[in-house]
């Protein structure tokens, strides 16, 4: 019987790998140690999942995958970097939880995080009632993980972008602060892009916080949504879907430079009044809060979003401050009605996304 050759899907590979977790299990009793990678472990799967999808754990790694032949930059480093500041917060928690000093809890600082990420081709195997990815970049991904870059960031905590994986992002990874790197296989050499992930999150640790408090907003909106935190998160901060769901925009454009965050300024356009909306913080897939001046009329609002996970989806939540206070008595009533509409069109749109195999 002749079997059809299984067609390959191109997509990123990612693999995030547990460092220091050898040398910790040696040290360590190990049913705490085991409890220890098991929280770990979660961590890092609540982290990346979505958008990647877990194909399976490999001891003290995860191993993931987004079937896609072009990368969202902004959504893929988010991703990756706010899995890596819920992991340091994790370490940071349970150190400080902790009243044993067994040797697991007392070396869990010891642990650290890094990932190497890969655009390329795999197959999907499925065996009885599992599926395994297969293929050359499958093997080269892994491969990755054995490799001199702590020589150059100093430390396990980094993520590797293959150069096929910066192409399939479409962003000049000089600008964002990567270091490039040449790593030498027995296949040939690998053309690799660093970030330091140590670097990001000490800058974590010192970043000033915007964010609209109840007492002093304007106004407050809320609302659930039918997704969770990470599928809306793009629809309400990536310009190319707003448009397909805020009624009152003619067109919209973004300074933003392959990443954004903090001091990426959007214009929307609303027929001829032009909203200049500056991001002033930026917590990816829980808050952003952004300062928003009207080119008609001195009103000028911030405006803070924040997501949280609730049964039925997302909760959301808008708390907006107008200066000066007393416009909102002109303008809050359109920009509700406005809101209430688009939010019902876009709730149309993820229902038919939802549907649709």
């Amino acid at each position: 019987m002749t079997q059809l050759l299984q067609k390959a899907d191109e997509g990123c590979l990612l693999l995030a790998d547990i460092t220091g977790y050898t040398s910790y299990l040696q040290g360590s009793e190990l049913e705490h140690a085991q409890d220890v990678l098991t929280d770990l472990l979660e961590t890092i799967i609540n982290g990346i999942e979505p958008p990647f999808e877990l194909s399976k754990l490999e001891g003290d790694a995860a191993f993931a995958y987004l079937t896609t032949d072009t990368i969202s930059a902004p959504m893929v480093l988010d991703t990756i970097e706010t899995t890596y500041f819920d992991f340091r917060r994790r370490l940071r928690d349970v150190v400080h939880a902790t009243t044993c000093d067994c040797n697991a809890c007392v070396l869990i600082p010891s642990l650290d995080l890094k990932f190497v990420v890969h655009q390329g081709e795999y197959v999907v195997r499925r065996i009885g009632r599992t599926e395994e990815l297969t293929g050359s970049d499958v093997i080269l991904v892994h491969r990755l993980l054995k490799n001199s870059i702590r020589d150059v960031v100093g430390k396990d905590a980094y993520v590797a972008f293959t150069s096929s994986a910066v192409d399939a992002m479409n962003v000049d990874p000089s600008r964002l602060g990567l270091v490039e790197h040449t790593e030498s296989l027995d296949t040939g050499d690998v053309d690799l892009w660093i970030e330091n992930l140590e670097d990001r999150w000490k800058a974590e640790q010192v970043r000033t916080r915007r964010q609209v408090s109840d007492a002093e907003a304007t106004a407050i909106f809320e609302f659930e949504m039918p997704v969770s935190p990470r599928e809306l998160w793009p629809w309400l901060t990536d310009p190319s879907l707003r448009l397909q769901w805020q009624q009152g925009l003619t067109s919209i454009s973004e300074n933003v430079d392959s990443r954004r965050g903090v001091g990426t300024v959007t214009h929307c356009a609303h027929g001829e009044n032009v909203v200049r909306q500056t991001i002033v913080d930026w917590q990816p897939f829980s808050t952003y809060t952004s300062s928003d001046k009207a080119g008609i009329g001195d009103v000028s609002l911030t405006v803070s979003t924040t997501l949280t996970a609730v049964d039925s989806g997302t909760r959301v939540k808008i708390a907006a401050l107008s200066e000066p206070p007393e416009a909102w008595a002109i303008v809050g009533a359109d920009i509700e009605a406005e809101a209430t509409r688009d939010r019902a069109l876009l709730i149309e749109i993820l229902a038919e996304e939802r549907s649709t195999p």
